[in-house]
């Protein structure tokens, strides 16, 4: 797409991983690689312009990414959403959680796609997707509005911007299993996360270091 605007990924890192443990979720081995060397395979095709947003436990830093500070204390995703387009070098930033092993390039292809807009963001059944979804900058004022009034949730898309919805139907084709969108929250999340990559009763170890 010689047209395209350059598109920047920006990786919310700055979790504390609570229902977890406090492990850093981002290193959990899947199929002998870390969810981040996925998430990373899947999108450095797409952008060189690869940063995290906050950086708990230090491996965002550790994998050569930049990482930018959180810009809104106890923000949640929303605060993480408006630091990515604040601290992000492009016009355009795919914002991705750091916990989504399953994301694709193909999809997030599609997605880098859609330029006449301000925000692409999948639909499936269960609402929005905000956390694989692309922001304009001009999403920074309406998402800031609402995190001075002391919403936190993403699930909604800014207010006074042109959003395009990528729906059930056009999802399909790129995420027949249902999988994309699939986070590892907590140790459940975890071990289906295994199954699913075929790992059931081939646990990989957690190391420290």
């Amino acid at each position: 797409m010689p047209n395209q605007p350059t598109l920047a990924v920006a990786i919310l890192a700055g979790g504390r991983a609570r229902r977890m443990g406090g492990i850093d979720k981002s290193r959990l081995p899947l199929s002998g690689r870390t969810i981040l060397d996925r998430l990373l395979d899947a999108i450095r095709p797409v952008s060189s312009h690869v940063f995290a947003v906050g950086d708990t436990y230090g491996t965002a830093a550790n994998a050569g990414l930049r990482v930018v500070p959180d810009l809104v204390a106890n923000g949640g995703a929303l605060g993480g959403i408006y630091t990515a387009i604040v601290g992000s070098p492009c016009e355009r930033t795919l914002v991705v959680g750091c916990d989504m092993p399953f994301i694709t390039t193909a999809f997030v292809q599609h997605l880098a796609g859609f330029t006449e807009v301000d925000v692409v963001i999948p639909r499936t059944a269960d609402g929005y997707q905000p956390l694989c979804a692309i922001y304009g900058r001009a999403c920074a004022g309406p998402i800031r509005e609402r995190l001075d009034r002391g919403e936190r949730h993403a699930a909604v898309p800014p207010g006074g911007v042109r959003v395009a919805e990528i729906g059930p139907g056009e999802l399909a084709a790129y995420d027949p299993d249902g999988l994309l969108f699939v986070n590892v929250n907590t140790p459940h999340d975890y071990a289906q996360a295994q199954r699913i990559l075929g790992r059931a009763g081939m646990p990989d170890a957690i190391t420290d270091n």
